[in-house]
């Protein structure tokens, strides 16, 4: 395929409001800190990925609709070939995701950042574009309209006044959700794509030659699961076309579960101790239409007595014994095993403390419960993400259900819960400190924080 049409001369991001102007409001937060966390997130991985990369703005700043054409124009001029996003999060009372671009442009890169973002778990809504009601032949909005021949898109992420359970998954995976953005718009431009160190990508952009069963043998998963995580009904793919890999997004231990004669995603949904929300975003569902017979991933029920490990290859009983602080033989005798042989893939409970954590020494050992986060645990004992995983030796944010962590139950250090306006140098005026100071303290690659975020400041 030629792909000279897709040169990339440059990316401008454009975190939407911001300064006095704070955009949608809603459970306790303001759009424009949200969209700035997306934005720098964003624009620290184009830059890792060798691209030409702007940002309208990087810290609360007012800026007018036309200071930010005016910004967006001045970064690499009026070119076709100059793409624009534009970061918001939606209000109204709905769920999910938007993506809106220019009457000019064709709909290619807006549908592959709704699927990208799909395959992340979030709900597909729609994209479209949106003419200005005075006069049908100019767009809408102006970041489009006045915007020259730039190739621009406006991407809702998700609705800041939707539940409180559904506005959390935005904050907790915005990353993953600024990711799925970046790896749309390189797909789209041809551009080679490698995931953040340590983050293997959750969805595939079909290329010429694929197949489904070459996909899941690269990401060593089987057929029939690449199919379930994408309701498909066929082996038929298409180049572009972009899959969920399953393996790279369930966080969580989860079940399947087949649909039966009279079954609602509300009755599943109560079945599994969950939501209908949760079911939709786990298997990418865009309505509540079931089929008699269709797989369905739900998240296994937590009941405090045990969990569950799917065995990897070169796991033994001993070692998922010492992984999980209990004995080969308790193991045993709650799956019922008669020898010590194991087999791939095999589901093994594991059996857990019946309160989730205790006190050991100076610390207190956690078991990780379904839907847990680094984030959640850390402010529920009034720590930090980093002091955890410095205590535990985690080099990534990924949880296990069953895992059992050290919580440091007195840190002996000052923390500052990050505020809306925030920024470091501002953070580290406060305290009398340096930038480079809290970066170490708080083992930080760059300058991006998060509204609620705990820091170790002395």
């Amino acid at each position: 395929m030629d792909n000279s049409y897709r040169a990339l001369t440059g990316v401008v991001i454009d975190p939407g409001h911001g300064g006095t102007d704070p955009g949608a409001v809603g459970n306790g937060l303001q759009e424009k800190d949200l969209n700035l966390l997306i934005s720098q997130y964003m624009y620290d991985r184009f830059k890792e990925l060798g691209v030409p990369v702007t940002i309208t703005r990087d810290d609360d700043e007012t800026l007018s609709p036309a200071e930010r054409t005016e910004r967006i124009l001045a970064a690499y001029g009026n070119n076709p070939n100059v793409v624009v996003i534009s970061n918001h999060i939606n209000s109204g009372g709905g769920t999910g995701a938007e993506v809106i671009y220019a009457l000019r442009n064709t709909d290619t890169l807006a549908k592959s950042i709704l699927e990208n973002l799909g395959a992340e778990g979030q709900t597909m809504r729609k994209y479209y574009q949106r003419r200005l009601p005075s006069n049908t032949s100019k767009d809408y909005y102006f970041i489009h309209r006045d915007t020259g021949v730039t190739e621009p898109v406006i991407v809702e992420y998700g609705f800041i006044d939707d539940t409180a359970e559904n506005v959390q998954y935005l904050q907790d995976n915005y990353k993953r959700l600024a990711e799925a953005v970046v790896r749309a718009v390189a797909n789209y431009k041809g551009i080679p794509y490698t995931s953040p160190e340590g983050v293997q990508s959750s969805a595939y952009t079909v290329k010429a030659g694929d197949s489904l069963y070459s996909i899941a043998l690269k990401y060593g998963i089987s057929v029939d699961e690449l199919k379930n995580a994408n309701n498909l009904t066929s082996n038929i793919i298409m180049v572009g076309q972009v899959l969920r890999i399953p393996s790279a997004v369930d966080e969580t231990e989860e079940n399947i579960y087949v649909v039966k004669s009279g079954d609602s995603l509300y009755s599943i949904a109560k079945k599994y101790n969950t939501t209908v929300d949760n079911l939709k975003n786990l298997n990418n569902l865009t309505s509540n239409v079931l089929m008699i017979g269709q797989q369905l991933l739900v998240p296994t029920v937590n009941n405090n007595s045990s969990s569950t490990y799917v065995v990897q290859n070169g796991d033994s009983l001993y070692k998922i014994a010492q992984k999980y602080n209990t004995t080969v033989n308790d193991i045993k005798s709650l799956n019922n095993l008669s020898s010590d042989a194991l087999m791939i893939g095999q589901t093994l409970k594991i059996p857990t403390n019946t309160s989730n954590s205790t006190t050991s020494g100076n610390n207190i050992t956690y078991t990780v419960k379904s839907g847990d986060s680094l984030y959640k645990i850390a402010q529920r004992y009034n720590t930090t993400v980093n002091a955890i995983k410095r205590l535990n030796g985690l080099s990534s944010d990924n949880l296990s259900v069953g895992q059992q962590l050290l919580i440091p139950s007195s840190t002996g250090e000052t923390t500052y819960t990050v505020q809306s306006g925030d920024s470091l140098y501002s953070i580290a005026k406060k305290f009398n400190t340096t930038v480079d100071n809290l970066k170490e303290l708080n083992n930080l690659s760059s300058t991006l924080l998060n509204i609620g975020q705990k820091l170790i400041v002395g």
